[in-house]
């Protein structure tokens, strides 16, 4: 009798879990059910928002097919929430009432977006929400905005979302993450008004420092992106029509500050969906608790991955540390992993240990303004560790800052023991390359850091080798190295869209796209 394995979540973590599946399932080793309360194929959320101001089309933001899953033996339920986890019967409730057993549970629910309290807005906050039935009700938690607010999670968003874009109206986002940012920027390159409203002092606070966040923002401003700083958004302003209708007009800040606007983007960050796991009784914190090898702290029938999967150490005291790491490259490691080892222990072979992941990549997608930052960029030049300029002591932490923001160039690196351990480019794509791949390796920066700088002068592009060393890794999300994109683009059509077909690079944020063909540039003309 064939394992029978209920996946919940048919995003792009669930769908690559269910392909890495696949073999099992065509054995027939396994019975897999995928439940996705959406109607659409699974696509890419992490691109929603370049398809909302019509960079990408809707077909490129799709991953997986529920028909071409259905054609392998796999059963595939779109347009269905699962209401309730039996646990005791090792079941799922549907919304449909129907039942699915398991013996194998895995929850790739996501996260939702965030969404502060603001008058304007209602919400609602309580332990043991049951999820809508209706997908589209998904992130807000049941609750429909008033028209003209949205979040950008899904494509009915970006469906909203597009109609200002295309008309040329004023989006005000609120949020200075690097989605909201990201979002701000490619709405202005395609004919909108937009401004972002935060209550940091820079944008990205998150990833950046003062100096790189204050160039950013400088470019923003030249991009036509107003970043609006120290503002705390309070209520909402609503018009209403002839029936009562709301709709929203204006974002009205603490400090008396009213932004008109046709259209408010919630960029707020997300929080795992964690509700099915809570009702069900499965210990939850900033996500579903899972182990290191992705099982619940409450049942061994029921793991966890992407978005909705806190990864922490059972045995550990006090409040569970860590956080679901909101990126969609370790989801797919994770769903990778999870499916070899359902394989080996079925097969009775060794299990691999789970990857531990490294530090995050962070890269701002838009034309003109070039962003990469890793590591914790903090620390300030001033505050150097002493013993790292000792003869004899190995060296302690040095930190090393170039400026020049009148050109929009800003670039910091922290290292320990020489060793780059943190870094922000801002403006200097091909420096950012070259600290890319010593972040990757774990590599010493040069005694002298500031030759680091020569790649983005005049005579760089001939002395490039990091950027397109063919062992770098050119796409984070799926673990493409410069290599193996070169070696596809000998069998296959040697454009992005090719190089994602063959190898997946670039299908997950979407941030490298650049870089690959930049690389497919050079394979050409050499």
């Amino acid at each position: 009798m064939p394992e029978r394995v209920v996946l919940v979540g048919f995003g792009p973590v669930g769908a690559r879990f269910a392909e890495e599946l696949l073999p099992l399932v065509r054995s027939g080793a396994v019975a897999l059910t995928v439940v996705g309360a959406e109607d659409a194929d699974a696509y890419n959320r992490v691109l929603v928002s370049e398809y909302a101001v019509g960079s990408v089309d809707r077909e490129s933001l799709t991953v997986s097919a529920a028909d071409d899953l259905r054609a392998d033996g796999v059963e595939v339920l779109t347009g269905t929430t699962v209401r309730a986890l039996l646990r005791s019967r090792r079941t799922v409730r549907l919304s449909d009432d129907t039942e699915r057993p398991y013996d194998r549970l895995v929850l790739a629910t996501g996260a939702r977006a965030f969404v502060p309290t603001l008058d304007g807005v209602r919400r609602i906050r309580r332990e043991g929400l049951i999820p809508p039935e209706d997908a589209h009700l998904l992130d807000s938690q049941g609750v429909p905005f008033p028209d003209g607010v949205t979040v950008l999670r899904d494509l009915a968003d970006a469906e909203r979302v597009r109609e200002t874009v295309e008309a040329g109206g004023k989006i005000v986002v609120l949020g200075a993450g690097v989605l909201g940012m990201e979002f701000a920027l490619a709405a202005v390159a395609r004919g909108a008004e937009a401004c972002v409203v935060h209550h940091g002092a820079v944008p990205m606070e998150r990833q950046l420092d003062r100096g790189a966040g204050t160039v950013l923002a400088s470019a923003a401003r030249r991009a036509g992106v107003a970043t609006i700083a120290h503002t705390r958004a309070e209520s909402l302003l609503l018009s209403h029509d002839d029936e009562g209708r709301a709709r929203f007009d204006a974002l009205v800040c603490a400090d008396g500050k009213i932004i008109r606007g046709d259209l408010l983007v919630l960029s707020c960050g997300v929080a795992a969906r964690t509700e099915l796991a809570g009702i069900a009784g499965l210990p939850v914190a900033r996500g579903v608790l899972v182990d290191a090898e992705l099982r619940s702290w409450g049942d061994p029938d029921v793991y966890a991955i992407g978005d909705c999967a806190h990864v922490a150490d059972p045995a550990g005291r006090g409040t569970p540390r860590g956080a679901p790491s909101g990126l969609i490259g370790a989801g797919w490691r994770q769903a990778e992993w999870l499916a070899q080892r359902f394989a080996a222990e079925l097969s009775g072979s060794e299990v691999a240990p789970a990857v531990e992941e490294k530090p995050p990549l962070v890269m701002l997608k838009s034309e003109g303004v070039d962003l990469v930052a890793a590591g914790d960029v903090t620390p300030d030049p001033w505050d150097d560790d002493p013993s790292a300029h000792e003869p004899g002591c190995g060296g302690g932490r040095t930190v090393a800052q170039w400026a020049d923001p009148a050109h929009g160039r800003y670039v910091k690196l922290v290292a320990d023991g020489g060793v780059l351990t943190g870094f922000v480019s801002v403006g200097m794509p091909r420096t950012a390359a070259e600290l890319t791949l010593l972040f990757e390796r774990g590599s010493e920066i040069p005694s002298d850091a500031s030759v680091l700088l020569r790649f983005d002068g005049p005579d760089g592009l001939a002395e490039i080798e990091g950027g397109f060393s063919p062992s770098a890794t050119v796409c984070w999300c799926n673990g493409v190295t410069g290599e193996r994109i070169l070696e596809a683009a000998k069998t296959c059509e040697p454009t992005v869209a090719g190089i994602g077909a063959a190898t997946r690079a670039g299908t997950g944020c979407g941030g490298c796209r650049g870089r690959i063909a930049e690389l497919l540039e050079v394979a050409v003309t050499t």
